[in-house]
Protein backbone atom coordinates (compact mmCIF):
# COMPACT_ATOMS: atom_id res chain seq x y z
CA UNK A 1 0.00 0.00 0.00
CA UNK A 2 1.33 3.04 -0.98
CA UNK A 3 1.69 5.87 1.24
CA UNK A 4 -0.79 8.32 -0.81
CA UNK A 5 -2.75 5.61 -0.66
CA UNK A 6 -2.52 5.42 2.95
CA UNK A 7 -3.40 9.25 3.59
CA UNK A 8 -6.36 9.29 2.03
CA UNK A 9 -7.68 5.90 3.53
CA UNK A 10 -6.55 7.01 7.25
CA UNK A 11 -8.48 10.95 6.84
CA UNK A 12 -10.47 10.14 9.72
CA UNK A 13 -7.21 11.00 11.89
CA UNK A 14 -6.63 14.19 9.44
CA UNK A 15 -10.25 15.43 10.03
CA UNK A 16 -9.61 15.14 14.21
CA UNK A 17 -6.22 16.66 13.91
CA UNK A 18 -8.39 19.93 11.92
CA UNK A 19 -10.88 19.77 14.52
CA UNK A 20 -8.05 20.00 16.95
CA UNK A 21 -6.63 22.87 15.25
CA UNK A 22 -9.63 24.52 14.33
CA UNK A 23 -10.06 24.46 18.27
CA UNK A 24 -7.17 25.99 18.91
CA UNK A 25 -7.52 28.40 16.88
CA UNK A 26 -10.76 29.62 17.44
CA UNK A 27 -10.10 29.63 21.30
CA UNK A 28 -6.45 31.80 20.54
CA UNK A 29 -9.23 33.90 18.39
CA UNK A 30 -10.99 34.55 21.41
CA UNK A 31 -8.69 35.40 23.43
CA UNK A 32 -7.31 37.57 21.44
CA UNK A 33 -10.32 40.08 20.74
CA UNK A 34 -10.45 39.92 25.09
CA UNK A 35 -7.06 40.69 25.28
CA UNK A 36 -7.34 43.84 22.77
CA UNK A 37 -10.34 44.66 24.34
CA UNK A 38 -8.66 45.15 27.23
CA UNK A 39 -5.97 46.20 26.15
CA UNK A 40 -7.78 49.52 24.18
CA UNK A 41 -9.16 50.69 27.04
CA UNK A 42 -5.43 51.64 28.57
CA UNK A 43 -4.00 52.70 25.11
CA UNK A 44 -0.98 51.94 23.15
CA UNK A 45 0.87 50.77 25.81
CA UNK A 46 -1.64 48.30 27.20
CA UNK A 47 -2.14 47.06 23.58
CA UNK A 48 1.54 45.72 23.72
CA UNK A 49 0.67 44.47 27.10
CA UNK A 50 -1.71 42.42 26.10
CA UNK A 51 -0.58 41.24 22.72
CA UNK A 52 2.41 39.92 24.98
CA UNK A 53 0.00 38.00 27.17
CA UNK A 54 -2.10 36.58 24.14
CA UNK A 55 1.11 35.38 22.61
CA UNK A 56 2.10 33.40 25.41
CA UNK A 57 -1.75 32.39 25.93
CA UNK A 58 -2.03 30.98 22.77
CA UNK A 59 1.55 28.73 23.01
CA UNK A 60 -0.18 27.88 26.25
CA UNK A 61 -3.88 26.89 24.55
CA UNK A 62 -1.83 24.92 21.91
CA UNK A 63 0.51 23.17 24.26
CA UNK A 64 -2.82 21.87 26.23
CA UNK A 65 -4.69 20.69 23.17
CA UNK A 66 -1.82 19.43 21.43
CA UNK A 67 -0.04 17.59 24.22
CA UNK A 68 -3.50 16.19 25.83
CA UNK A 69 -5.55 15.55 22.81
CA UNK A 70 -3.62 15.90 19.85
CA UNK A 71 -0.63 13.47 20.65
CA UNK A 72 -3.13 10.60 21.18
CA UNK A 73 -4.75 11.36 17.97
CA UNK A 74 -0.88 11.32 16.35
CA UNK A 75 -0.47 8.17 18.55
CA UNK A 76 -3.83 6.23 16.93
CA UNK A 77 -2.88 7.15 13.37
CA UNK A 78 0.89 5.61 13.63
CA UNK A 79 -0.50 2.25 14.78
CA UNK A 80 -3.35 2.45 11.96
CA UNK A 81 0.00 3.40 9.55
CA UNK A 82 1.69 0.85 11.01
CA UNK A 83 -1.02 -1.77 10.25
CA UNK A 84 -1.19 -0.99 6.71
CA UNK A 85 2.25 -0.45 5.83
CA UNK A 86 3.16 -3.95 7.20
CA UNK A 87 -0.23 -6.07 6.16
CA UNK A 88 -1.42 -3.99 3.33
CA UNK A 89 -4.82 -3.41 5.02
CA UNK A 90 -6.50 -0.84 6.81
CA UNK A 91 -8.72 -1.63 9.73
CA UNK A 92 -12.35 -2.01 9.36
CA UNK A 93 -12.89 0.61 12.23
CA UNK A 94 -9.81 2.48 12.27
CA UNK A 95 -10.42 4.59 15.39
CA UNK A 96 -11.26 2.48 17.28
CA UNK A 97 -8.26 0.38 16.40
CA UNK A 98 -5.94 2.97 16.62
CA UNK A 99 -6.97 3.80 20.16
CA UNK A 100 -7.19 -0.02 21.41
CA UNK A 101 -3.56 -0.39 20.09
CA UNK A 102 -2.62 2.73 22.22
CA UNK A 103 -4.07 1.51 25.45
CA UNK A 104 -2.94 -2.18 25.32
CA UNK A 105 1.10 -1.38 24.02
CA UNK A 106 1.35 1.78 26.13
CA UNK A 107 -1.08 1.27 28.96
CA UNK A 108 -1.58 4.59 30.03
CA UNK A 109 -0.56 8.56 28.25
CA UNK A 110 2.29 9.26 30.14
CA UNK A 111 4.60 5.79 29.37
CA UNK A 112 3.51 7.32 25.70
CA UNK A 113 4.69 10.74 26.41
CA UNK A 114 7.76 9.43 28.13
CA UNK A 115 8.41 6.91 25.74
CA UNK A 116 7.98 9.84 22.29
CA UNK A 117 9.64 12.69 24.60
CA UNK A 118 12.94 10.22 24.73
CA UNK A 119 12.99 9.05 21.14
CA UNK A 120 12.83 12.46 20.02
CA UNK A 121 15.91 13.89 22.39
CA UNK A 122 18.04 10.69 22.00
CA UNK A 123 17.93 11.35 17.98
CA UNK A 124 18.07 15.17 18.53
CA UNK A 125 21.19 14.25 20.33
CA UNK A 126 22.63 11.90 17.62
CA UNK A 127 22.18 14.45 14.80
CA UNK A 128 24.44 17.49 16.78
CA UNK A 129 26.60 14.57 16.95
CA UNK A 130 26.76 13.83 13.55
CA UNK A 131 26.78 17.64 12.87
CA UNK A 132 30.16 17.93 14.88
CA UNK A 133 31.67 15.75 12.31
CA UNK A 134 30.40 17.52 9.91
CA UNK A 135 32.43 20.72 11.09
CA UNK A 136 35.02 19.46 11.28
CA UNK A 137 36.04 19.08 7.86
CA UNK A 138 34.77 22.96 6.90
CA UNK A 139 38.44 23.83 6.41
CA UNK A 140 37.74 22.04 2.88
CA UNK A 141 36.10 24.62 0.02
CA UNK A 142 32.90 24.35 -0.43
CA UNK A 143 32.50 21.15 2.02
CA UNK A 144 30.78 23.75 5.11
CA UNK A 145 27.97 24.33 2.02
CA UNK A 146 27.63 20.38 1.07
CA UNK A 147 27.80 19.52 5.07
CA UNK A 148 24.83 22.01 5.60
CA UNK A 149 22.65 21.03 2.88
CA UNK A 150 23.32 17.53 4.05
CA UNK A 151 22.71 18.21 8.15
CA UNK A 152 19.01 20.13 6.73
CA UNK A 153 18.26 16.67 5.27
CA UNK A 154 18.95 14.78 8.01
CA UNK A 155 17.26 17.24 10.16
CA UNK A 156 14.08 16.54 8.61
CA UNK A 157 14.78 13.28 8.59
CA UNK A 158 14.42 13.10 12.04
CA UNK A 159 11.76 15.17 12.93
CA UNK A 160 10.17 12.12 11.62
CA UNK A 161 11.86 9.53 13.17
CA UNK A 162 10.34 9.49 16.38
CA UNK A 163 7.54 8.55 14.46
CA UNK A 164 8.97 6.11 13.02
CA UNK A 165 10.18 4.07 16.05
CA UNK A 166 6.77 4.37 17.55
CA UNK A 167 5.20 3.00 14.53
CA UNK A 168 7.99 -0.08 15.36
CA UNK A 169 6.50 0.03 18.53
CA UNK A 170 3.37 -1.40 17.19
CA UNK A 171 4.97 -4.09 15.08
CA UNK A 172 6.93 -4.93 17.33
CA UNK A 173 4.21 -6.66 20.52
CA UNK A 174 6.10 -9.05 22.07
CA UNK A 175 8.41 -6.45 23.27
CA UNK A 176 8.12 -3.67 25.81
CA UNK A 177 7.30 -0.20 24.44
CA UNK A 178 10.85 0.99 25.70
CA UNK A 179 12.28 -1.72 24.32
CA UNK A 180 10.66 -1.50 20.85
CA UNK A 181 11.15 2.13 20.44
CA UNK A 182 15.42 1.75 21.45
CA UNK A 183 15.67 -1.17 18.86
CA UNK A 184 13.20 1.41 16.38
CA UNK A 185 15.99 4.04 16.70
CA UNK A 186 18.89 1.44 16.18
CA UNK A 187 17.29 -0.09 13.05
CA UNK A 188 17.13 3.74 11.87
CA UNK A 189 20.83 4.47 12.15
CA UNK A 190 21.55 1.19 10.22
CA UNK A 191 19.30 2.50 7.21
CA UNK A 192 20.12 5.50 7.16
CA UNK A 193 21.10 5.84 3.35
CA UNK A 194 17.62 5.07 2.01
CA UNK A 195 16.10 7.39 5.17
CA UNK A 196 18.39 9.92 4.11
CA UNK A 197 17.13 9.73 0.26
CA UNK A 198 13.74 9.80 1.16
CA UNK A 199 14.13 12.67 4.03
CA UNK A 200 15.92 14.67 0.51
CA UNK A 201 12.67 14.04 -1.88
CA UNK A 202 10.43 14.94 1.43
CA UNK A 203 12.27 18.43 1.92
CA UNK A 204 11.09 19.39 -1.68
CA UNK A 205 7.45 18.18 -1.00
CA UNK A 206 7.80 20.35 2.49
CA UNK A 207 8.79 23.12 0.41
CA UNK A 208 7.07 22.83 -2.66
CA UNK A 209 4.07 22.46 0.15
CA UNK A 210 4.37 25.04 2.50
CA UNK A 211 4.81 27.38 -0.58
CA UNK A 212 1.17 26.44 -2.18
CA UNK A 213 -0.18 26.65 1.42
CA UNK A 214 1.20 30.22 2.50
CA UNK A 215 -0.54 31.89 -1.26
CA UNK A 216 -3.43 30.20 -0.28
CA UNK A 217 -4.38 30.85 2.97
CA UNK A 218 -2.35 34.80 3.42
CA UNK A 219 -3.49 36.17 -0.09
CA UNK A 220 -7.27 35.78 0.17
CA UNK A 221 -7.23 36.79 4.12
CA UNK A 222 -5.12 39.51 3.63
CA UNK A 223 -6.95 40.96 1.08
CA UNK A 224 -10.11 40.22 2.76
CA UNK A 225 -8.89 42.23 5.86
CA UNK A 226 -7.62 45.12 3.32
CA UNK A 227 -11.42 45.16 1.70
CA UNK A 228 -13.15 45.56 5.10
CA UNK A 229 -10.29 47.93 6.38
CA UNK A 230 -9.54 45.67 9.51
CA UNK A 231 -6.20 45.34 10.64
CA UNK A 232 -3.70 43.85 8.84
CA UNK A 233 -1.71 42.54 11.76
CA UNK A 234 -4.74 40.88 12.87
CA UNK A 235 -4.86 39.07 9.17
CA UNK A 236 -1.79 37.78 9.17
CA UNK A 237 -2.08 36.40 12.78
CA UNK A 238 -4.72 34.53 11.73
CA UNK A 239 -3.12 33.59 8.47
CA UNK A 240 -0.32 32.06 10.25
CA UNK A 241 -2.41 30.33 13.02
CA UNK A 242 -5.03 28.60 9.91
CA UNK A 243 -1.42 28.15 7.93
CA UNK A 244 -0.58 26.39 11.14
CA UNK A 245 -3.28 24.40 11.39
CA UNK A 246 -3.56 22.56 7.83
CA UNK A 247 0.89 21.69 8.27
CA UNK A 248 -0.23 20.07 11.51
CA UNK A 249 -3.25 18.07 10.17
CA UNK A 250 -2.27 17.73 6.21
CA UNK A 251 1.26 18.11 5.56
CA UNK A 252 3.22 16.76 8.35
CA UNK A 253 0.49 13.59 8.02
CA UNK A 254 1.57 13.21 4.57
CA UNK A 255 5.30 13.61 5.52
CA UNK A 256 5.34 11.03 8.56
CA UNK A 257 3.25 8.47 6.40
CA UNK A 258 6.01 8.89 3.61
CA UNK A 259 9.19 8.03 6.43
CA UNK A 260 6.81 5.52 8.19
CA UNK A 261 6.12 4.03 4.96
CA UNK A 262 9.91 3.95 3.80
CA UNK A 263 11.24 3.18 7.36
CA UNK A 264 8.43 0.02 8.09
CA UNK A 265 9.75 -1.36 4.90
CA UNK A 266 13.50 -2.09 6.05
CA UNK A 267 12.61 -2.29 9.33
CA UNK A 268 11.16 -6.06 9.81
CA UNK A 269 13.92 -7.67 8.14
CA UNK A 270 17.14 -5.93 9.82
CA UNK A 271 19.12 -7.51 12.31
CA UNK A 272 20.04 -5.28 14.84
CA UNK A 273 23.88 -5.08 15.63
CA UNK A 274 24.43 -4.82 19.20
CA UNK A 275 27.80 -3.34 19.77
CA UNK A 276 25.52 -0.14 17.99
CA UNK A 277 23.98 -0.04 21.33
CA UNK A 278 26.99 1.02 22.89
CA UNK A 279 28.20 3.84 20.34
CA UNK A 280 24.39 4.93 20.71
CA UNK A 281 24.60 5.25 24.23
CA UNK A 282 28.23 6.77 24.24
CA UNK A 283 26.35 9.65 21.60
CA UNK A 284 23.07 10.25 23.14
CA UNK A 285 22.42 10.59 27.29
CA UNK A 286 18.76 10.00 26.13
CA UNK A 287 19.23 7.47 24.10
CA UNK A 288 21.34 5.53 27.02
CA UNK A 289 18.19 6.57 29.71
CA UNK A 290 15.59 4.62 26.48
CA UNK A 291 17.67 2.11 26.63
CA UNK A 292 18.13 1.30 30.11
CA UNK A 293 14.56 1.73 30.91
CA UNK A 294 13.84 -0.96 28.26
CA UNK A 295 16.23 -3.32 30.07
CA UNK A 296 13.92 -2.88 33.40
CA UNK A 297 10.75 -3.93 31.49
CA UNK A 298 8.88 -6.73 32.67
CA UNK A 299 9.28 -10.11 30.69
CA UNK A 300 11.37 -8.45 28.19
CA UNK A 301 13.12 -11.15 25.92
CA UNK A 302 16.77 -11.92 26.19
CA UNK A 303 19.56 -9.02 24.89
CA UNK A 304 22.01 -11.60 24.69
CA UNK A 305 20.42 -12.86 21.33
CA UNK A 306 21.66 -10.41 18.36
CA UNK A 307 18.94 -9.55 16.35
CA UNK A 308 14.81 -8.02 16.55
CA UNK A 309 13.36 -11.08 15.72
CA UNK A 310 11.44 -12.97 18.41
CA UNK A 311 12.58 -16.69 20.45
CA UNK A 312 11.28 -19.58 18.02
CA UNK A 313 9.76 -22.49 19.20
CA UNK A 314 11.72 -25.26 19.98
CA UNK A 315 10.69 -27.11 16.60
CA UNK A 316 12.26 -24.31 14.96
CA UNK A 317 15.05 -23.24 16.75
CA UNK A 318 18.73 -23.24 15.05
CA UNK A 319 20.82 -26.04 15.55
CA UNK A 320 23.11 -25.25 18.80
CA UNK A 321 26.79 -26.05 17.26
CA UNK A 322 25.85 -22.45 15.06
CA UNK A 323 25.15 -20.63 18.14
CA UNK A 324 28.64 -21.37 19.29
CA UNK A 325 30.28 -20.05 16.17
CA UNK A 326 28.72 -16.53 16.28
CA UNK A 327 30.19 -13.67 18.67
CA UNK A 328 27.65 -13.14 21.89
CA UNK A 329 26.90 -9.56 22.56
CA UNK A 330 26.25 -8.12 26.47
CA UNK A 331 22.69 -7.47 27.09
CA UNK A 332 24.42 -5.03 29.63
CA UNK A 333 26.63 -3.16 27.93
CA UNK A 334 26.51 -4.23 24.08
CA UNK A 335 30.26 -5.31 24.20
CA UNK A 336 31.36 -8.27 21.52
CA UNK A 337 32.28 -11.95 23.45
CA UNK A 338 33.94 -14.43 21.84
CA UNK A 339 31.61 -17.96 21.46
CA UNK A 340 30.58 -19.57 24.13
CA UNK A 341 31.56 -16.73 26.81
CA UNK A 342 29.93 -17.45 29.93
CA UNK A 343 30.50 -13.51 31.57
CA UNK A 344 31.67 -10.40 29.46
CA UNK A 345 34.63 -9.66 28.97
CA UNK A 346 34.20 -6.07 29.50
CA UNK A 347 31.76 -5.44 32.15
CA UNK A 348 31.53 -8.58 33.98
CA UNK A 349 27.99 -9.60 33.47
CA UNK A 350 26.30 -13.08 33.19
CA UNK A 351 25.31 -13.92 29.53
Amino acid sequence: MTAKEIFHKTMPFNIAKLALGGLTVLLSALLFAILMGIGWLFGEGGMIVTFIIWIFGTGFIRFVIMHYLGYLVKAGHIAVIAEAVTTGRIPDNQVAYGKAQVTKRFLTSNIYFAVDKLVSAAVKQIQKAVGKVGNALDFIPGMGAVTGLAQFFVSISLGYVDECCLGYTFYQKEQGAFKSAADGVVIYAQNWKPLLGSAAKTMLKVILLMVVVALGIFVPIGLLFKVLGWSPLAAFLLACLIAWVVKYALVDSYIMIQMMTVYMGVAPNTQITFDLYSKLCGLSAKFKELFQKGKEEPSQPSYAAAGTAPAPSPAAAPAPARAETKPVFCGQCGAKNEPGTKFCGSCGARM
